[in-house]
Formats: structure tokens, C-alpha cells, sequence
């Protein structure tokens, strides 16, 4: 293998390392009894109200259906109108929480002025900022959770179900903080329906 490769690997993982690093962390729950197997089609559960006041806007819940059925499909899973083997929710919370925060206080850095008797000069000397300790506090912030259900059509029976919570920018979610829970929450499923 070509030296100018073997270096160019870590410089190529690098950054998925730190995209996985980075990612919310997701929590899943599986009905041991759930042969997921069998199961190879689904289809979508409208859960939003009419009367609702957070409902969520329609670009949110088309970027929720669209990352969840690619990843539907590339386990080999289809979408289907009748007769479907799992019925698919999802639920989308963002609320106001506080967190505590500790921030690291420096003292400024100074120079003192002397005079060296023995050179009889002038000289400086600086003395660089130092760690004072900690300064704790409260922080507003908003924080988004998307949980994912799926449920046996035939049983009615809650077979998997998929979550995670991370900070947001705004009451509305982007497409891609969409995309970053939804890939957070079956990264895991690959592993539990096994």
C-alpha cells in the first residue's frame, strides 16, 4: 500500500470520529417477544391535532417522515396504504429548561515596572493571567426531543420505540437537527432489532 494512503486514513476517519462523538445521545426500548423479521412493511399514524396550539409546522413533520422512511428502506422496510405489518408515530416536544453552567474565571495579566540597581536599568516583568476558580450560574435553554413509536398493526402492541434529546436553536426544528436525532435513534436500531 502507498505511503501517501496509509497517512490520508486518519486525516478520512477523523471526521467521522467526530461526527458520531458529536451526536445526541439515543435511547431505544424493544418488546423482547417482537420478531422483527417478519416485519417489512408500515405505514405513518397522523397524530396531529386540529385544535392543537404546538402543533408542529408541516416542513418539521415532511423532514420527519422523509429522513425516517430512508432509513426504513435501507433496512429494506416499505411503505405501504393497507395492511401494513407496523404503524409508525412520532412525537416532537421542544421546551424551556435551565441548566447550571460553570465558567472558568482568569485573572488579567499585568507587567510591573522595577529598577535593577545593579545594571541600573529599567526592566518588566509580566505575570500572566491564573485560574480563580469557577463562575456557576443558570442558563436558559431550549431543548428538543423526538421520539419515534412503532407499533404491531395486528396487536396494537408497542414493539420499539426510539428517543433523543438535544439543545435547539428555536421552537421549530431545522432539517438538520432533524436529521441528527433521526440518525442518533437508529443508529440504535440496528442493534435491537437484532
Amino acid at each position: 500500500m502507498n505511503m501517501r494512503v496509509l497517512k490520508a486514513i486518519p486525516v478520512l476517519i477523523l471526521p467521522i470520529i467526530l461526527a458520531v462523538g458529536c451526536a445526541a445521545p439515543a435511547y431505544v426500548e424493544k418488546d423482547e417477544t417482537a420478531d422483527f423479521s417478519r416485519y417489512k412493511t408500515y405505514a405513518w399514524i397522523d397524530t396531529d391535532k386540529k385544535n392543537d396550539k404546538n402543533r408542529h409546522n408541516e416542513f418539521m413533520k415532511k423532514n420527519v417522515h422523509e429522513l425516517v422512511n430512508t432509513k426504513l428502506q435501507k433496512e429494506g422496510w416499505r411503505e405501504v396504504k393497507t395492511r401494513p405489518d407496523v404503524l409508525i408515530s412520532y412525537d416532537l416536544l421542544v421546551e424551556k429548561t435551565s441548566r447550571e453552567t460553570s465558567n472558568p474565571v482568569y485573572s488579567a495579566p499585568y507587567q510591573r515596572m522595577f529598577y535593577n540597581p545593579f545594571y541600573r536599568r529599567w526592566g518588566t516583568i509580566y505575570y500572566p493571567s491564573t485560574f480563580m476558580g469557577y463562575d456557576y450560574g443558570t442558563a436558559e435553554v431550549r431543548e428538543g426531543t423526538l421520539t419515534i413509536t412503532m407499533v404491531d398493526a395486528n396487536t396494537d402492541k408497542t414493539i420499539w420505540q426510539g428517543w433523543t434529546t438535544d439543545d435547539v436553536n428555536s421552537r421549530n426544528l431545522t432539517r438538520r437537527e432533524i436529521q441528527s436525532s433521526v440518525n442518533s435513534i437508529f443508529r440504535k436500531f440496528d442493534v435491537v432489532k437484532k
